[in-house]
Parts: C-alpha cells; structure tokens; sequence
C-alpha cells in the first residue's frame, strides 16, 4: 500500500519535494503549538488567538531560519549525523528566538512556558520526519538503484515455468522481472504475482519502452517447430534470448536462476527430433563391449554419451588425442558416478592406422560393435594437408576395417558425411573412398561375420567445426562475422540426434549399406548468422543499417569448399523403417580393383606425391572434381625449394 506513495515521492521534481518539506516543517509547527497549549493547560483546548499568535510567530521565525541554515538543501533520504546537527543548531537558534519572544513579551492567554514547549516539541517532530523519510525513502531509493543497476527482463510464458522463475528472480535480485508475455489472449491484461501479463505481438514496442536487456523463454514443453516460431518473434524486436531447461532436466525440481542458460542452438533449426526407437539403440550395445574410434570428437564423444545410456557392459575409447581422451574419459567416469552405473570405461590412446595396435585392442577386449568416428574432417584443414587427410580418412578406416574382420567384430558402422557426395575437396574425396573401402569388403567378404554399414550426414550444430559456436565468438568480441560466401547453404543436425540416428542405423544394417540421414531443408549460413545475431539482441550492420552492432565480412571460399552440399549421389533413395533414415544405392569398384588403386595411392602418399595421389583420387571416386591449383603445404615449399 505504501510503494505507490513512495514511488511518488522518489519521482516527483526536486523543487516539489522541498515544497513538501516546507508544508511539513509548518504543520509539524502548527502540530506543536497546538500540543504545547494543551501540555501546559494540561486540557484540550480549542483554537483561539493566543494559538494563531504563537504560530505566527514560530513561522516567521522558522522558515527564513531553517533556509538560510541549509535544511531543505539536504536530501533527506541521504540525511546523516551532519544533517541532525544542522537540524540541532537551527531548532536550537529558533529555541532562544522564540522563548525570549515569549519571555519579553505579554501574550495574551499564552503562557510563557510555550515558548520552550513549543520548540521542543518542534525538534521532536522535526528530527523524527527526517528520520524516518532516511530510512524509508532512503532504503527504497537504495533498492531501487540496484534495481536499475539488474539486467531489465520480461517472462515469455505465463505456465508453471514462468510462475517459478518469477519467484526464483524476485527472491535472488539477479534480473529486474518487469512483466510478463503469453500467447494466450485471455491473459492479457491479467496481473499474476504482481507482473502483468502482455500480448507477445506488442513485443517490439515493450521492449523500447521498457529498455528490457532479455527476453525470458520459459515454456519448457513446447515443440520445438512451436519455439522457432516464437524466436522469430522474438528476434525482430532485437533483444537477447535466454530460455529455461527441458522439461527433463527440470523434473526433479524447481526452476532456479541457474538453470537459466543461452538459447540453445537446436531452437534455431525449428524442427523437432523424432524419438528414437529404443529397440534399434540397444540392439547392438546392450551388455555389449562396444568400441568408438574418435572419441574425443564431437560426434564420437556423443556417440560415447548416448552409448553409456542404454548399458554396455564395456566401452572402448579409442582416441589419438591425449587431451580430447582424458576430457570425454573424464567427463563420462563423473556421468556413471552420479547415475549410479556399473560399466566399464576403457581409454586408449591409438593412431586408427597403426595396425599392430588396433589389432591388440581388439584381441584384447573383443567389441561386439564399433562405432568409427575418427576421421580428419575441417575441409580447409585436409586441403593443405591432404597426405594425412587421406591416410587418417581412407587408410585408417581400412587398417580398423580388416582388424574387425580378423576378429570376427560383428557390427562395424562408419561416421560418413555429405561432403563424400560429388566431393570438391580431399575430405570428401577421402571419406566417399573410405565408404567404398566398407562397400567392396563387404561385397566380397560375404561369409564372415562383420556387418559393414556406413551413415552419411551434414553438419552438426556445436561441434569442433561448426560454424555457430565461432559466430558466437565473433559477436562476443564485438563482430564481424566472417563468411566466406553469402550463398553457402549447409544441411544442419544437432549432435545428439545425430548420434542417436548413427546408432539406429548402424543397428539396421544388412551389410554395406550407405544409410543417409533426413537432415530436414538446408540453411543458408547468412540467415543463420543474422538470426543469433537479432537473437543476442543486437542489431546486424549493413548499408540500410550502417550504425548496427556486428557486420557480416564475406571473405570468400575456401580452398575446396563448396557453396552447396548434397547427401545423395544418385537419386533413389530408399526409406527405412526409421522416418529419418534413408537408404541409398551408390556405385562402388570390387575390391580387387580397389585394392590396386589403393596400393597406387598408398605409394603417392609414401613418395609425398599429392599430384598423383590427386589424380588416383579422380579416377576412382565419382563426381570428385578438385580444385586447379594444389595447396598442400609440404608440396608447395618442397616445390618453391626445387625451382
């Protein structure tokens, strides 16, 4: 009841508040005339004009005095020890003035007592009203500059989630709550726990009006497809989005202040994962021993996560980095603790082209399935190291390929990607060969027991080479972001779904097959770019908008990049029993035809002969058209050194 008349009196102009001071001052005078009578008289008195005399008096005395002394200088909600002594010294020059008034003169029906009483009784009131407006002004005055100090937000999302993280805010003074948004209509309007509740389509104009620092999305049930469409919203009011959990992480609690986080990058696809089918998981890693190559990178660390999920009895991480090795290792020994689990975890250090150790791993542990993830894959990165590029991708799928044969390894399931598909640069080269590797030892090993599938795919958001996380970076440091063309268009996946439909894939496999995942429309890499940007609530700087926050810088394309990517070779794709799984038929040369070119190439590479190894790469894999010029380092300084 109070806080509208305290925010009136904060907010109303400083020459009204000394007027409010004055007009207080004369009725605490007024109040101490009248109770000085009626304590000498020891009655109530009425009003007469021995009263209306002494309060002239008083006011004449008090007024110039109080102002020439500086009280209505002082900002009271600030007033301290100065400011009582200042109060002292004038009520005590204003006591002698007006006693001796009194004692001089003969005023009628006033006793002479009142000239004490009176200034007495004025100090009392005068000392008290300062007092008090200290510490209640001064307090709320104090809360209310932290809270200008809070980031300034609103809540999109009036359900229990919101509920919650408005108390959660209100109790932990971290955020400013100043309302509240929902898109149902019959809300609007409505105030709950003191916020009131706003139509989302007003977003832009609250938000200006507000100056609000973050939108707030709690509405941790929604589709996903649902929350794109409310980001979209969101982003051409151009201000910053952070969301709560799903409903999963939230189901052991309240939501908290903590668990607010950055908006996750999958919102920016706009499509929802399809549940996976937890038969086709489980089949080929429930109570198993189960091996993943690459376990260090993005897509293999997660494999290793939503592997540990349905129970090995072990599981193998082979990985070439040390540092990578001992994160995820790390990572998922805390994961098994906290939920209580029983399996093993094994980190082994290997290069997946040293045959001597691959085959010690495997006749050690004997895996049920492997999962390879090891591969050298940022284009740019292989193009200037293709000789690595092509013994990492191409060799070393071929080295852990027949050490699963020779040891009777049942499922074998390669980590393609889309970039194998009419390659234009090595990595893609590299990978369509180590596709056709698994596809001609599988034609021709029909009666062992290894079951060779390959899984092909595009990007996938938030991994080591994804180009959010460093677009993130960007903004973070002030922009621009580098593009290197402004038509580059890329099919995206989120990594655990990705994974989860590796593991599915793997799992339907009949022997060489080349799965191909539903990556849903491709993306255009500018559209993205600007999205994060609107949705950190910044502004994109451009020529219609040459005052904006960040730039976009097209530094042009890479030494084998392409604009776009495809995931098929050919046409007919197949579906599966998996609505995001595709089957495709591609071509592929027996293995005694490979293995010649293989042996050509292994030579090429032994001889540092990227010209020729280029050219066995042409002839052998479909639609790989490389760039003109070589850029491979070594080749370039071993051939500036020989001219």
């Amino acid at each position: 009841m109070l806080e509208p008349i305290s925010d009136f009196l904060l907010n109303i102009p400083r020459i009204f508040k000394r007027v409010l001071a004055v007009s207080v001052d004369f009725l605490l005078s007024t109040t101490a005339v009248w109770l000085a009578f009626n304590i000498r008289l020891d009655t109530w008195t009425e009003w007469s004009d021995a009263h209306w005399l002494a309060l002239f008096i008083s006011w004449i005395l008090m007024f110039p005095l109080f102002v020439v002394l500086g009280l209505y200088r002082a900002i009271f909600r600030y007033a301290g020890l100065s400011a009582l002594y200042t109060v002292l010294k004038a009520v005590s020059i204003y006591t002698v003035l007006y006693s001796s008034i009194f004692l001089l003169l003969d005023i009628p029906g006033a006793p002479r007592s009142v000239g004490i009483l009176q200034p007495l009784l004025l100090l009392f009131g005068v000392v008290l009203s300062r007092t008090l407006a200290r510490y209640w002004l001064g307090g709320l005055y104090q809360s209310r500059l932290v809270l200008n100090t809070l980031p300034r937000v609103f809540i999109y999302g009036a359900g229990a989630a919101g509920r919650q993280l408005a108390a959660a805010l209100k109790s932990s003074s971290e955020m400013h709550v100043l309302g509240m948004l929902d898109d149902d209509d019959r809300l609007h309007g409505h105030i709950l726990n003191g916020l009131k509740i706003h139509n989302p389509t007003d977003l832009t104009k609250i938000v200006k009006r507000n100056k609000i620092d973050y939108i707030l999305l709690a509405m941790p049930s929604i589709s996903r497809h649902r929350r794109h469409k409310i980001l979209e919203t969101i982003r051409h009011a151009h201000v910053s989005v952070r969301t709560v959990p799903g409903l999963m992480d939230l189901a052991h609690g309240r939501v908290q202040v903590s668990d607010l986080r950055d908006l996750d990058i999958d919102d920016l696809l706009g499509r929802d994962p399809v549940i996976p089918n937890q038969l086709l998981i489980a089949k080929n890693i429930t109570a198993k021993t189960v091996l993943v190559t690459g376990a260090g990178g993005s897509i293999g660390s997660e494999l290793c996560r939503q592997i540990l999920k349905y129970h090995p009895s072990t599981l193998l991480l082979v990985e070439l980095s040390e540092y990578a090795l001992y994160s995820i290792h790390h990572e998922l020994e805390k994961n098994l603790l906290t939920n209580n689990q029983s399996i093993t975890l094994i980190p082994l250090l290997a290069n997946v082209h040293d045959k001597d150790r691959i085959s010690e791993i495997f006749s050690t542990w004997h895996p049920e399935t492997v999962y390879h993830a090891a591969a050298y894959k940022h284009v740019p990165l292989v193009e200037h190291n293709p000789a690595e590029g092509i013994k990492n991708n191409v060799f070393g799928t071929l080295t852990v390929a027949q050490q699963a044969i020779a040891h009777h390894i049942h499922d074998f399931v390669l980590v393609s990607t889309d970039k194998a598909v009419r390659p234009t640069n090595i990595m893609g080269a590299s990978k369509r060969l180590a596709e056709m590797v698994l596809q001609a030892l599988a034609e021709q090993n029909t009666s062992n027991n290894t079951r060779f599938s390959m899984v092909r795919f595009g990007n996938v958001l938030g991994s080591s080479g994804s180009v959010v996380p460093l677009f993130r970076r960007q903004i973070k440091a002030g922009g621009p972001i580098t593009l290197t063309h402004s038509e580059i268009t890329r099919y995206f996946m989120t990594i655990p779904e990705a994974a989860q439909l590796v593991i599915q894939a793997g799992a339907m496999a009949n022997g060489g097959d080349v799965f191909v995942l539903d990556m849903g429309e491709p993306v255009k890499i500018i559209d993205l770019a600007k999205r994060i940007v609107e949705l950190s609530g910044l502004s994109l700087k451009d020529e219609e908008n040459p005052d904006g926050d960040i730039g976009i810088e097209i530094t042009g394309l890479r030494p084998g990049e392409k604009l776009y990517e495809e995931l098929l070779i050919g046409d007919n794709p197949l579906p599966t029993s998996h609505p995001r799984i595709m089957k495709a038929h591609e071509q592929f040369l027996s293995w005694n035809e490979l293995e010649n070119h293989l042996q050509l190439l292994s030579k090429s590479l032994s001889e540092t002969n990227i010209p020729i190894a280029r050219e066995i790469l042409t002839d052998i894999v479909s639609g790989y058209s490389p760039d003109p010029n070589i850029v491979d380092w070594v080749y370039l300084e071993s051939s500036k050194q020989d001219s």
